[in-house]
């Protein structure tokens, strides 16, 4: 997440799956949200690690801001990143390379956006504010030659009231706030002669400076800065950064979100508590700002999630706020699900979960990177975790796909709602991983897991996860639409007849049984003879399965499918993504019935499969295809063969370790033409 956009013409769509933190290709901090033409535009800081070589001077481990992004979004979920709209060295005031390019605002007024932001000026001491205009929200923006007069301080917000009067407020030397005038780049007011502090060591004469605005009275004792202003009702709010712990013995207290409430913009404010405590994990700042949007309110503020190591290298997150009756603010506990609502075909990361049962814990995939993200274990059977508002909309005939690990033969489900709600999927752990290879000591590895769905919610619902058995810990998944390989629905009691070039199309497939192999070259004849020798289920050479009817297949549940390709070549790998858990790895049967009117003699049987296969007619073997192959046309032929009247068997077995697994059946006439003079039925 450290990636820098080199031009303000950039657009990036960034996928937040509307957890926290939002923003994830860089670290952002200091976030001031705005609502400008039905959209969230959020302006932040932008956290960087320190240039090499270090300017001189420049504090080692300390803040880091060289340039401002700005985003956008219209489901706080998915963020537009419109790229750098203001940069250190190309304001005409900032010092150059002081990477000092702290906490901003912008506000629209008279067809005008106004972007305020902090920096180090040159040639002077400490921080002056600055304003760019432009024509868009997103820019681009134009730097003012010289900061705001008489505003010396940090982290700049501007409330433009019902009456179109601006006010801006600032932190330095305490809260500070006074009047605009109507240009936007001026105080409206006097200003007053201040001394300035000594500093520490230095025998200069004493010096002072003219300061607009006033003290914001009324606000608590201890360190106070970022002040955010907004208006709801006919109340004013102040809200800010504010350490409220003891800062004597040299302790280092962490800041909380507060706030103060008043009838008029400049106070005097009376202080009402807490919008969120300080942070668990001890990062020291926290920054923020509050929005309505399509009437619920949220609160934008930042923590150290992605940089757990350096709590200056921060990421923006938003939650849900609310208020009471008399207009105070409830206050927001800090979330890992964050806002908005997931399709259900994004990827969600589990340790963002809404809820979940006592002992369930969370881990850093891997501690030195962060930004991997973290998983979670549910430690015992009956302890759950919940997510709360996946859209399942787009689902209509899925399957999910999940990572996770734990012993082997381990179940858990996901359910729907609650953990004793409606089934999903039921999830058991397989032995072989993604690539297809088999693992005798699978136990604590990672597994990427494909199991098609039992049932499918309608609408929005919460996604619960229940350990059925063992110990399982879960990093992600998503929900997928089972691919449109198959005609979605036929009548399988009306026959069929093959296609223009004489492709089988309609056939009885039963799930995928599991097999233990290692590499496709085992595939010789006197190996694939064994195994297609072997008795996997009963009457497995004899069966003429229904659509659904299922099987015993060792510790397998297996079920038969009465399936029409909607290609020529019938995808078994998808085939086994879409109704079963084993997509490598697999052995698959295939049955189908052809009848015809009349003997049609001298045929052959004409195959082709990804991998080995062999192939039976009434009963008679027909063909063996060994040796690892690829799907091609025709790539077998078989000896002459009779398709006689009435009704005739077909029967086939697929097997395939690693890769895809595909096949395409027909029958063809002595001159390789293809032969369709017969009827199909999968029933």
């Amino acid at each position: 997440m450290r990636k820098t956009v080199l031009t303000s013409l950039l657009l990036m769509a960034l996928h937040g799956a509307a957890q926290n933190p939002v923003i994830r290709n860089q670290f952002t901090a200091d976030p001031t949200a705005r609502v400008f033409n039905n959209k969230v535009y959020l302006y932040p800081s932008h956290d960087i690690n320190e240039p090499d070589p270090a300017p001189e001077g420049m504090r080692k481990d300390w803040f880091c801001m060289a340039d401002y992004h700005v985003f956008s979004s219209e489901n706080l979920t998915d963020w537009t990143d419109h790229g750098i709209i203001i940069t250190q060295n190309e304001v005409p005031w900032v010092q150059p390379d002081s990477y000092s390019m702290w906490a901003p605002d912008c506000v629209y007024k008279d067809g005008k956006y106004y972007f305020y932001f902090p920096s180090t000026p040159k040639g002077g001491r400490g921080f002056a504010i600055g304003v760019a205009t432009a024509d868009n929200p997103e820019g681009p923006f134009t730097c003012e030659p010289e900061p705001i007069k008489g505003v010396s301080g940090i982290d700049p917000c501007v409330l433009v009231d019902d009456d179109g009067q601006a006010y801006i407020y600032w932190s330095g030397m305490g809260i500070r706030g006074a009047k605009l005038k109507s240009n936007m780049k001026e105080i409206d007011g006097e200003m007053q002669e201040i001394a300035l502090p000594q500093r520490p060591g230095n025998n200069a004469p004493a010096s002072s400076m003219k300061v607009a605005g006033h003290n914001m009275e009324g606000l608590p004792d201890g360190f106070k800065e970022g002040p955010f202003a907004f208006k709801r009702g006919d109340w004013y709010y102040l809200t800010f950064p504010w350490v409220r712990g003891d800062t004597s013995n040299g302790q280092n207290p962490t800041e909380t979100l507060a706030y103060s409430m008043s009838k008029s913009p400049l106070g005097p404010w009376e202080f009402k508590g807490i919008i969120m405590a300080e942070h668990a994990n001890k990062c020291w700042t926290n920054h923020h700002s509050l929005v309505e949007y399509k009437g619920q309110w949220y609160l934008f503020y930042h923590h150290n999630d992605l940089s757990l190591q350096n709590d200056k290298r921060r990421s923006v997150c938003i939650d849900k706020v609310s208020f009471n009756a008399d207009g105070t603010i409830k206050e927001v506990l800090p979330t890992m699900r964050g806002v908005g609502i997931n399709q259900a075909t994004e990827k969600i990361e589990i340790d963002r979960f809404s809820t979940a049962s006592v002992g369930v814990s969370t881990q850093y995939v891997d501690t030195a990177n962060c930004m991997l993200g973290s998983c979670v274990t549910l430690p015992s059977k009956g302890s759950w975790m919940k997510y709360n508002d996946v859209d399942f909309s787009c689902i209509t005939d899925g399957y999910v796909i999940i990572s996770a690990k734990a012993n082997a033969n381990t179940e858990f489900c996901i359910r729907e709602n609650n953990a004793k709600g409606k089934v999903l999927a039921r999830v058991k752990m397989t032995v072989l991983n993604e690539q297809g290879r088999f693992r005798r000591d699978m136990s604590g590895q990672w597994m990427t897991l494909t199991t098609p769905l039992e049932y499918t919610p309608k609408g929005v619902a919460n996604v619960v996860i229940t350990c059925e058995d063992k110990e399982v810990t879960v990093d992600w998944l998503l929900f997928k639409n089972r691919p449109k390989y198959f005609k979605p629905s036929f009548d399988a009691s009306t026959p069929a007849t093959p296609d223009e070039q004489g492709f089988i199309r309609r056939w009885l497939l039963l799930e995928p049984i599991k097999q233990d192999i290692r590499s496709n070259v085992v595939f010789t004849n006197t190996w694939l003879r064994e195994a297609f020798a072997k008795t996997y289920f009963k009457n497995q050479m004899d069966i003429l399965p229904k659509n659904g009817q299922k099987v015993k297949s060792g510790q397998q549940t297996l079920a038969w499918h009465a399936l029409e390709s909607e290609n020529y070549n019938i995808k078994l790998f998808r085939f086994a993504e879409r109704w079963g858990q084993q997509t490598y790895g697999s052995l698959f049967w295939a049955v189908t019935i052809i009848d015809c009117d009349e003997d049609i003699p001298n045929v052959r049987l004409a195959v082709g499969s990804n991998g080995a296969s062999m192939w039976w007619l009434n009963g008679e073997e027909a063909l063996l295809l060994e040796g690892d192959r690829r799907m091609v046309e025709d790539d077998g032929v078989s000896p002459r063969l009779t398709l006689k009247k009435g009704r005739n068997i077909l029967r086939g077995a697929v097997i395939n370790g690693p890769g895809l697994s595909d096949m395409c059946i027909r029958f063809i006439d002595e001159k390789g033409n293809p032969v369709k003079n017969y009827s199909i039925k999968a029933q």
